[in-house]
């Protein structure tokens, strides 16, 4: 801890506690630096030999609806119009159990679907994710669709 030394009733630093919360300052400053480094775009991600830089998405889809849930065929049908035309070199998608809290302040659990993406990033892959969101979000009344952007390394 630091050191103080009682002038007046009052508390002060010596030249070592001025030193060491100096020395702490720079050492958080610096792991603050590297930690936000992280946060940047796939320009920074190495992905060594063979690999290549892309953007992960994974969207999560909750399937209950005012009158009703999202089916399988509702999902595939919406895969097939929407995903697919607009993501034709593939993805991935399979079943979870979610749950989050409502914009209401209620806690909801339901069924949902993920589809998890692997794109450049570039504009049109952007204006690509928006529009399947803001279509899942009309066709099927929901408040939300959870999407979670990575950057990834791949490779074949």
């Amino acid at each position: 801890m630091a050191n103080q030394q009682s002038h007046g009733g009052q508390g002060r630093l010596t030249e070592d506690s001025r030193s060491y919360l100096g020395n702490l300052r720079v050492r958080l400053s610096a792991l603050l630096l590297v930690s936000l480094m992280g946060c940047g775009t796939t320009a920074g991600v190495s992905c060594g030999d063979g690999g290549q830089r892309a953007v992960q998405e994974l969207l999560y889809f909750g399937t209950e609806m005012p009158s009703g849930h999202v089916g399988p065929q509702d999902w595939a049908h919406f895969l097939n119009e929407i995903v697919t035309p607009r993501f034709p070199n593939g993805f991935s998608t399979w079943h979870a159990s979610g749950q989050w809290r409502s914009a209401s302040g209620g806690v909801i659990r339901e069924p949902s679907y993920v589809l998890s993406l692997l794109h450049s990033e570039d504009v049109d892959q952007e204006q690509a994710i928006r529009e399947l969101i803001t279509s899942y979000k009309t066709r099927f009344h929901q408040e939300a669709v959870l999407r979670v952007k990575s950057s990834a390394c791949t490779s074949l």
